[in-house]
Formats: structure tokens, C-alpha cells, sequence
């Protein structure tokens, strides 16, 4: 059975998509811009700082499901300048740890609403 999750402790959905979907054991989580969901606007400028955001999206989107964040088994980075990497890797690894969620990161030309980050997960329910 397909399942829509949503909570208002994470941004709405800016297209036609939700937020998450969970179907049997997995949660779906789409991607996720660095906007906070108290002032509907990004949290900042910065690429690190949105990554966090993203991360906070990513694991509130979780709580609603009935799961955590430690669950992911999967993620995707888009950024839109590579030479953030490092930094966000930094801040990625504080909000997992081992065994860490398999990954793949691309830089992108551009990102909804000119967000220099976006992050999105599966993440397992059991």
C-alpha cells in the first residue's frame, strides 16, 4: 500500500509531489531545499548552513513517518559548486553515523528557488 507522509515541521511540497512516500518497509523522502518551515524561506545564504537545513527537513519528514533519521539506507547530495563538498560532508556525518546510508553527490547547473543544496532519502521503517 502507498502511503502520503506529511508534516508541517518540514516545508510543503513546491510542485506536485509529497513530501515522502512510504510504501511496505521504505520511506520515499523527495528532495529537500534548505527552507525553514517556521518563515517559509531559506535559512541561509550559505551552502553548509542549507545543508543542515536539509538534514533537518530530511529527519522531521522521518518523525512523522514513525521512523529516524539513524534508519536512512540511502541518500542523494545535489550542489550546485562541488567545492562545498567538503564542508557539508562535515556536517552531513553529524547527523549519521555507522554504518553510514549508501550515497551518490552531483553538482548540479541550478536548484529549485536558486538553493545551493538539496538532499533527499530512503529510509527504512522497521
Amino acid at each position: 500500500m502507498i502511503e502520503p507522509i506529511s508534516t508541517t515541521d518540514a516545508p510543503g511540497a513546491v510542485g506536485p509531489y509529497s513530501q515522502a512516500i512510504k510504501v511496505d518497509d521504505l520511506l520515499f523522502v523527495s528532495g529537500q531545499l534548505p527552507i525553514d518551515p517556521s518563515t517559509g524561506e531559506f535559512n541561509s545564504p550559505n551552502a553548509v548552513e542549507q545543508a543542515e537545513q536539509c538534514l533537518k527537513n530530511l529527519q522531521a519528514i522521518a518523525n512523522a513517518a514513525g521512523t529516524q533519521l539513524s534508519k536512512t539506507v540511502k541518500t542523494t547530495l545535489l550542489l550546485t559548486d562541488l567545492g562545498d563538498f567538503a564542508e557539508v560532508n562535515r556536517i552531513y556525518s553529524g547527523f549519521f553515523s555507522t554504518p553510514f546510508p549508501a550515497r551518490a553527490c552531483y553538482e548540479v547547473k541550478a536548484l529549485p528557488k536558486g538553493a545551493k543544496v538539496e538532499i533527499e532519502a530512503v529510509i527504512a521503517l522497521s
